[in-house]
């Protein structure tokens, strides 16, 4: 898997692009592979649907709203905290393809793939 590995330019860009074109970003870094495999393995869905409900209810204990500015604060966050413990996210069409490969993927990936199924649920991609 090749990834990202400047986080600067990450934390850089997620500063001046709005919530839809972050969420749209992580869709296309991690979230259509990551939903692709989940749709195709019941337990990775399973996973997700669990990871799904741990965001909304982290957003609600923040008093936020599963909404575009609320999904790309939660997102932003997420992908700060794996660059700094060093796994930066993986380039647009570089995530883990299979079920299993995305299973054992790592805590930051799959919350990732949550918001994007959140995000694509709601209707909130571009």
């Amino acid at each position: 898997m090749t990834t990202n590995s400047a986080a600067a330019p990450i934390a850089a860009v997620a500063a001046v692009r709005p919530a839809g074109a972050y969420l749209d970003e992580m869709m296309a870094r991690v979230g259509v592979d990551g939903l692709t495999a989940a749709f195709a393995e019941p337990a990775l869905l399973a996973r997700l649907d669990q990871h799904a409900a741990a965001v909304r209810d982290a957003l609600h204990d923040a008093g936020r709203v599963a909404d575009a500015d609320g999904l790309a604060a939660y997102a932003r966050s997420m992908a700060a905290g794996s660059v700094r413990m060093g796994r930066p996210l993986p380039e647009p069409g570089f995530a883990p393809m299979s079920g299993a490969e995305w299973l054992a993927a790592g805590f930051p990936l799959l919350r990732l793939v949550a918001v994007c199924l959140i995000a694509e649920t709601e209707g909130l991609l571009g």
